[in-house]
């Protein structure tokens, strides 16, 4: 933009009236809200992405739950991580009562009970540590729903106002002329600028990160698929025994 134009358009701003200018502050405070929760978010789900392919991969391949536990520790940005340490540790819980269980003169039918009991702490715990995980990737994305949503009229209602104040000074003037309606109606539409200048940033990353959460939610749940898996064909395992 050349330094002409935008000395035009900053000495608009300043002679805009009290409402025009109140309408910039608050758009204003949207853009800079909106585009820290961009640099954030971004920064946070690319991390996510990031460790949770590490932590998958590493899982896979470790000779135990143990050892995938201790390397998940690594990984403090992975939400699938942090859902396979809240499995572990209700798992763990699971194992110690049947351990201590086992000396007591239990039926099979009662064994077999107690397991589907286990197996179902486990799938609540997994689902209440997947819901958490969502929640906080979640956190502040609706902001910038709120923005693309409401700037564009915050706008349009600035632009109007600056309107019907040119509109008043060219009646009480008594003159219609091109120089007297344009740069009232200029400065005016600064407003409807701003608006669309902080809504498309913010439409273009709600887009953008809700569609990075809705892949992690996928990949959360089909990981948490796979370790039941695990967990019920171990205990099948052990009741054949």
């Amino acid at each position: 933009m050349p330094v002409a134009a935008s000395n035009d358009i900053i000495q608009m701003v300043f002679h805009a009236g009290p409402m025009v200018r109140f309408v910039l502050l608050l758009l204003l405070f949207f853009s800079i809200t909106s585009w820290s929760i961009i640099f954030a978010k971004y920064r946070s789900i690319r991390k996510a992405r990031k460790e949770s392919a590490a932590f998958l991969d590493l899982f896979w391949n470790s000779r135990g739950l143990s050892e995938g536990f201790a390397a998940s520790k690594r990984l403090r940005y992975s939400p699938i991580a942090r859902v396979f340490r809240v499995a572990y540790v209700e798992l763990k819980k699971v194992n110690k009562s049947q351990s201590s269980s086992t000396g007591s003169d239990v039926t099979s039918e009662a064994s077999l009970s107690q397991k589907l009991v286990s197996v179902d702490n486990i799938k609540r715990a997994l689902r209440q540590a997947v819901s958490m995980e969502l929640t906080g990737l979640g956190k502040a994305i609706p902001f910038l729903a709120t923005t693309g949503n409401t700037t564009p009229f915050i706008g349009l209602f600035g632009t109007v106002w600056g309107i019907m104040n040119s509109f008043r000074g060219i009646g009480l003037r008594g003159s219609a002329s091109l120089a007297v309606v344009a740069p009232g109606i200029s400065e005016a539409l600064i407003a409807t600028a701003a608006g669309l200048a902080a809504a498309i940033p913010a439409v273009v990353a709600y887009n953008y990160f809700t569609n990075k959460v809705r892949v992690l939610e996928s990949e959360m749940h089909v990981f948490s698929a796979d370790f039941l898996n695990l967990i019920e064909r171990d205990l099948m395992r052990r009741k054949g025994k």
